[in-house]
């Protein structure tokens, strides 16, 4: 029973590390010798019970482990597992947020707080974003030279999620130029129908970015430049607040 007890208590630990914890600061942690470590996270990651970012290199409570948790429903952030930036920010605003990170070559959402206003939208804990179509992808993508960017765009069919979803590789590498000058992405009634979305990214000290903090509102909610700009100006004020150290 040692492997199965060692396994609980490592995604006890995994559970209750809002950054998400590395396998050197795990090992640490719970006692456990590296190498065994890593025989642990790798059952834990290929059953989908947590997922690694390859950009931080920190283990996550993974959507498996957070459908058991909600009862198979639909997974909801608490300030017990997500970031206390991203927590404020629901609240504060009462909108859908969440954090997303490139696992591998997809782009993963990692982290959500659910609004007081729910959406149904394209995205839970687990899912992966569709690099063309979500701002929270295209942010991270910015990251990339545009060479790279168009590779990974090209490796999967440009779905025509709504008639203002970027249909082309080109098109969609052209927007990375508008990201990286303005600093953030806007999406709005591209990936979902009636929904405005605004997404930053969030940098490591050296610059680099780790990850992308994303607000999701009804467009009735979001009618106008005031209120957008505002919306706006908080989820850069809230990316900037989060620090993404590395153990």
């Amino acid at each position: 029973m040692q492997p199965v007890v060692r396994a609980l208590h490592v995604l006890r630990a995994v559970a209750f590390a809002p950054n998400g914890i590395t396998l050197v600061a795990l090992s640490h942690q719970l006692g456990i010798p590296v190498g065994s470590m890593h025989r642990t996270l790798k059952v834990l990651a290929d059953e989908q019970f947590v997922v690694r970012s390859a950009a931080s290199k920190r283990y996550f409570v993974g959507p498996v482990a957070r459908e058991l948790a909600s009862g198979h429903s639909r997974a909801v952030g608490s300030t017990s597992v997500v970031h206390p930036a991203l927590s404020k920010l629901g609240i504060s605003t009462g909108e859908t947020v969440f954090i997303t990170e490139f696992l591998d070559d997809r782009v993963v959402c990692v982290s959500l707080v659910e609004g007081r206003h729910p959406l149904r939208l394209f995205v839970r804990v687990g899912q992966e974003m569709p690099l063309h179509a979500a701002a929270s992808a295209r942010v991270l993508l910015s990251s990339l030279d545009d060479e790279k960017a168009a590779a990974l765009l090209g490796q999967r069919p440009l779905v025509p999620y709504t008639p203002d979803t970027p249909r082309s590789v080109a098109e969609a590498v052209r927007r990375l130029a508008v990201i990286r000058n303005q600093g953030y992405d806007v999406c709005n009634q591209e990936l979902d129908r009636g929904v405005w979305v605004i997404a930053a990214p969030i940098r490591r000290p050296n610059g680099e970015i780790s990850a992308a903090i994303s607000l999701a509102s009804p467009i009735d909610r979001a009618p106008d430049d005031t209120t957008r700009n505002h919306l706006t100006d908080l989820v850069l004020s809230t990316a900037r607040n989060i620090a993404i150290r590395d153990s």
